[in-house]
């Protein structure tokens, strides 16, 4: 009973933090951006501020998988091919934004030199340094689990 509460107490969190993760970015696609792109003084920063939109569909698309994957977990279907696949689905996500950023970091490399701002590349580069690591996290996930649903299905023919 206990470690049932503590199991469903942790993923309620863990829901916490992506419905607030997804909120305030949410926030910041319809308040923050649209205000920086109208403004007169962004400049070169113009375009990778529209192109900041783009990545917010596989973003939306990892939050959703996340929070199946913990469905899942208190459905007790954590050992399920559907685990495995909302992890697959993580991972193709981060890849994809991760590949966004890769592919506009050369314009905001010349926009950064243009204003004498180095902090906008580093900005680029932990969003992409990020995602790799979410995407390799996920990838790592995605073996263990297959492993153990692969253990646990032998275990159940030998009984």
């Amino acid at each position: 009973m206990k470690d049932s509460f503590i199991q469903r107490g942790s993923t309620l969190f863990l829901r916490g933090a992506v419905l607030v993760l997804g909120l305030a970015v949410l926030a910041v696609c319809i308040f923050a951006l649209p205000v920086g792109i109208a403004s007169d003084q962004t400049g070169y920063y113009r375009p990778i501020l529209i192109g900041l939109y783009m990545p917010a569909i596989p973003f939306y698309i990892a939050l959703y998988q996340s929070l199946k994957l913990l469905n899942y977990i208190n459905t007790n279907k954590a050992f399920s091919d559907l685990s495995v696949k909302a992890l697959k689905y993580i991972k193709y996500c981060a890849i994809v934004i991760s590949g966004m950023f890769a592919l506009g970091m050369p314009y905001i490399f010349i926009a950064a030199d243009r204003d004498d701002a180095p902090g906008v590349v580093l900005m680029g580069l932990v969003i992409i340094f990020a995602s790799v690591v979410v995407a390799v996290f996920a990838a790592v996930l995605e073996r263990l689990l297959r492993n153990a649903i692969n253990i646990q299905q032998e275990n159940e023919l030998t009984v």
